[in-house]
């Protein structure tokens, strides 16, 4: 029987997905081991974990199919569309990038309060966000799992660096990712692939960070430099963001779920937007109800497990709104700690112009779609004015952002002109530049948090967040100080900031809370039931079959890229679960 709505997938695969859309009425009548919420890292890695466990697993995904090897536009001009490639509202990197998704989702609003100013990103699509990322692929250390036993802010998590390094090992040698072991001091090294070579501008930067002592080694990205584990290695055409036809970088879709499809124990459902998680008669979560999102129908899905992996704000949403006479504030939240603790990464660029770089001898700079250096933490706090890191990303030279060097090019020394003199322009300046981007870790406050906004609901009936954000000194004085470094480089570069510094009213130049698009905590792990929502396994307090693992259950943000970690912990928690299972203890 063929359905026009949620899509039921007993999905072969062969080389990629082959989907064979069918009715999504046998939901209704079988009860499946394990329900996962989400199908990025947290949700693709705990179906992977789960199913090659034994476990029968439905994977509702509120977007609809894709499949990076078929539906990528990873080579296609930007001419060959009539917008040239540019931004649409749901794809707000270009319409090209392989996340469809956004800040901006049609009937999907969210509110902000008043004084608030945050961006919230959604992905809708099978492999969520993990379609659209820097691959930047960084373990948290032992000082980030411990940072409150160092300077006294935020809280410790349950669980320490020894906890979690298996895992990370294991996600190295089952994904793959490129880097050094570099012995630096909270930043753990791993299981390597060559790292590609420095570009020509890297080398550069590399030198201007000797001179100032700033640390800078090979960049850890999740881009294969040789075969690995039956996928192929990239042939550098820089199109990362577009999701690898050649499966060379990761996503969810190709390396943890279709591998989960072929078990033949994963249930993949698309177009299933989560309204909220039920319970059963023994109190225990007792599976999820969704709405299709093609014929607005209301669906349950009953699940003698139920593990949320929706994104950390999302997570949140979905348990606040699962109430009940017995959690009239939410599922799982007796704490009232749920949508708490929310952080996102700071962030903060500086272009520079270096004149050494002009009239260059042509020359290749092809490599993966991100930077192959990258310079980690490298300053004791304890000689600054903030209490916790960033690290710096860099690009730039003959690749550079869409949004750069030619658009601007009347601001350069020579530039412009009309027809010959103007080519001439950009033939000298072409590639002249650099840039500098700052990600760094930001202290949980009590002013940032997400809610459910009281009167405003999305086009499916459901209640939408509203956010409250601030940032402290804390992350302003982190800001100001990338804002002097990468200067401080383009400096030692030879080069030259056409940018003013930006002033202390407007934060130093940081970016808008959501925008880095790292969100965490809302569901954090703890010790204290009073003051988390889950334990050290991300089980929750409350609810003994109920379990989280995108990015809600971190404890504090760290100066590195998160997915790595929601990666870690996810494996650990579903091998967790598998083995509470087999003692039939959930």
């Amino acid at each position: 029987m063929q359905g026009a709505g949620a899509g039921y997938f007993p999905v072969s695969f062969n080389g990629g997905f082959e989907m064979l859309l069918g009715s999504s009425l046998p939901l209704q009548r079988k009860t499946y081991d394990v329900a996962i919420v989400g199908s990025g890292a947290g949700g693709g890695m705990a179906a992977y974990a789960l199913t090659r466990a034994g476990a029968n697993v439905l994977l509702l995904e509120a977007g609809g199919p894709w499949d990076n090897t078929k539906d990528s536009a990873m080579l296609r001009m930007p001419y060959t569309s009539p917008r040239r490639g540019a931004s649409t509202t749901d794809r707000p990197f270009g319409e090209f990038d392989a996340c469809i998704g956004g800040w901006e989702l049609q009937g999907e609003p969210f509110t902000k309060a008043e004084g608030t100013d945050f961006m919230w990103w959604r992905a809708r699509m099978v492999g969520g966000r993990t379609n659209h990322w820097g691959r930047i692929s960084l373990r948290f250390g032992p000082d980030d799992f411990k940072a409150k036993s160092r300077d006294g802010l935020g809280d410790d998590w349950p669980i320490g660096y020894s906890d979690i390094a298996p895992y990370y090992d294991r996600i190295d040698k089952l994904i793959g990712v490129f880097g050094n072991n570099d012995n630096l001091p909270n930043h753990p090294g791993g299981y390597f692939l060559p790292p590609p070579q420095p570009r020509c501008y890297e080398l550069m930067v590399k030198d201007a960070a000797d001179r100032l002592n700033v640390t800078c080694v090979a960049a850890r990205l999740s881009i294969l430099t040789k075969p690995h584990n039956g996928r192929m290695a990239c042939h550098y055409c820089g199109q990362c963001n577009r999701g690898c036809r050649t499966n060379s970088n990761f996503s969810s879709t190709n390396v943890l779920i279709a591998p989960a499809l072929r078990t033949g124990r994963l249930t993949l459902v698309t177009n299933a937007m989560a309204r909220e998680v039920t319970l059963n008669n023994r109190g225990v979560a007792g599976g999820v109800t969704y709405i299709d999102t093609k014929t607005g129908a209301e669906r349950h899905a009953s699940a003698r497990i139920v593990v949320l992996a929706a994104s950390a704000c999302e997570t949140a949403r979905l348990l606040l709104n699962s109430k009940s006479p017995q959690y009239p504030h939410g599922l799982a939240n007796s704490s009232g700690v749920v949508g708490k603790y929310l952080t996102d990464t700071t962030g903060t660029d500086v272009s520079g112009f270096i004149p050494k770089m002009m009239d260059h001898v042509p020359h290749n700079e092809d490599g993966v779609g991100g930077n192959h250096i990258y310079m980690p933490w490298w300053i004791d706090n304890k000689k600054l004015d903030f209490p916790r890191g960033y690290h710096i990303e860099v690009g730039g030279g003959l690749n550079p952002p869409s949004y750069g060097f030619m658009g601007g090019i009347q601001q350069y020394p020579g530039g412009g002109g009309y027809g010959k003199s103007l080519k001439d322009e950009y033939r000298r300046l072409y590639g002249a530049h650099v840039y500098f981007s700052g990600r760094g870790e930001m202290i949980p406050n009590d002013k940032s948090y997400c809610e459910l906004d009281p009167t405003v609901k999305d086009k499916y009936g459901i209640p939408v967040l509203r956010f409250h954000w601030q940032w402290t000194d804390y992350e302003y004085n982190q800001v100001r100080h990338m804002q002097q470094t990468f200067r401080s480089l383009v400096e030692q570069m030879g080069g030259q900031v056409f940018d003013k510094m930006p002033e202390q009213s407007k934060g130093y130049g940081i970016a808008t809370g959501g925008s880095i698009i790292h969100e965490l905590g809302t569901t954090r792990m703890g010790t204290d039931v009073s003051r988390s929502v889950l334990d050290a396994n991300c089980r929750a307090h409350d609810v003994k079959n109920l379990f989280v693992t995108d990015g809600g259950p971190f404890v504090s943000q760290a100066d590195k890229n998160p997915t790595w970690t929601i990666l870690a912990l996810s494996m650990r928690t579903s091998e967790y679960i598998a083995q509470e299972m087999k003692r039939r203890a959930l």
